[in-house]
């Protein structure tokens, strides 16, 4: 079904993601500052979905970005991610860039972009998410 290209979206985690939609997923952590890599299903759902939404924090630990300009992770994949949702925003990789399609509730465009190493499109109106 995935690799047939049956899939119209999927939902993914990733430990970065970048500006042009290339997705790090697939590292997994082994002890402090450790990471072992390790796949699953995802590279196969990243190339066959229709539309990929990733959901992430973002901001690792130390308050790094986890949006970025380039990822410096390898790849699950690149250029596959449609969407981004995190506890901040929600962002649409588009062939011109990164738009900001919405904020979360009580956080502002300048919170949003203080927080975000990629570079965003900002439009005239940024929404409130509707939970």
């Amino acid at each position: 079904i995935i690799r047939g290209g049956h899939v119209d979206a999927t939902i993914l985690g990733a430990l970065e993601v970048d500006q042009e939609g290339n997705i790090a997923n697939w590292a997994l952590p082994a002890g402090p500052n450790r990471w072992v890599p390790g796949m699953g299903g995802a590279m196969d759902l990243l190339v066959g979905a229709k539309k990929v939404i990733c959901t992430l924090q973002h901001t690792d630990k130390t308050g790094a970005s986890k949006i970025l300009k380039k990822c410096t992770l390898p790849l699950s994949a690149a250029k596959a991610v449609d969407l981004i949702i995190t506890e901040l925003a929600v962002m649409e990789v588009t062939p011109e860039g990164l738009v900001l399609k919405e904020v979360a509730p009580g956080v502002t465009v300048e919170q949003v972009k203080a927080v975000t190493e990629a570079d965003l499109i900002i439009p005239d109106s940024v929404p409130e998410m509707v939970l």
